[in-house]
């Protein structure tokens, strides 16, 4: 096991420059899970969301590294004026919580951490260096709430996400915990 100090942070806006090491990352962890023989997971389908994501204005990953050692990585978007992130959710959100300007929500799309920085607190360092210096007023995650056995979502609510609906985005994924929190908790 690593210690969490150990880390360094690599911040990237172009997905081409580290494209391959976040598709490989995404097959290591989602693989080590069992989650690969479902579609959703599948590398092809990661990779066209993470093309479509980065094509969004304001795309950006931050991969942490312990040396030279890929540690995991998260990236995120702000979702502009025309999303459909919000469309689909149960219950249906009032209009004030989903209308969204390019600077009101952050979206965070991914956050995998390989097994051996596992339990060292690298995912949330990742995080909190990916939110530090956004100007949004709030982020926003889908989780799985089955993986883990509840217990992702849980670390979620404990960096202060809560649940706000359900959504299903694509018709191959699971149905997903929509969570919600402000950018900076005071």
């Amino acid at each position: 096991m690593t210690h969490q100090t150990d880390l360094s942070f690599r911040h990237i806006i172009d997905v081409e420059e580290v494209r391959q090491l976040l598709l490989d990352i995404h097959v290591e962890v989602r693989g080590g899970f069992g989650m690969m023989d479902r579609p959703f997971n599948a590398v092809e389908r990661f990779g066209e969301r993470l093309s479509t994501y980065a094509a969004r204005p304001g795309w950006k990953t931050v991969i942490a590294y312990h040396g030279d050692e890929p540690v995991g990585y998260t990236f995120a978007t702000p979702l502009g004026p025309d999303t459909r992130w919000w469309e689909g959710t149960e219950p249906s959100l009032p209009d004030h919580c989903t209308k969204e300007t390019g600077s009101r929500t952050l979206a965070l799309n991914e956050i995998l951490v390989r097994a051996p920085w596992r339990g060292t607190g690298s995912a949330r360092r990742l995080h909190d260096e990916l939110l530090a210096g956004r100007r949004e007023e709030r982020v926003t995650l889908l989780v799985n709430p089955e993986t883990a056995d509840g217990r992702l979502q849980a670390v979620y609510e404990s960096w202060g996400y809560r649940q706000i609906a359900t959504q299903q985005p694509f018709p191959d994924s699971p149905v997903f915990a929509a969570m919600l929190r402000p950018l900076h908790l005071v």
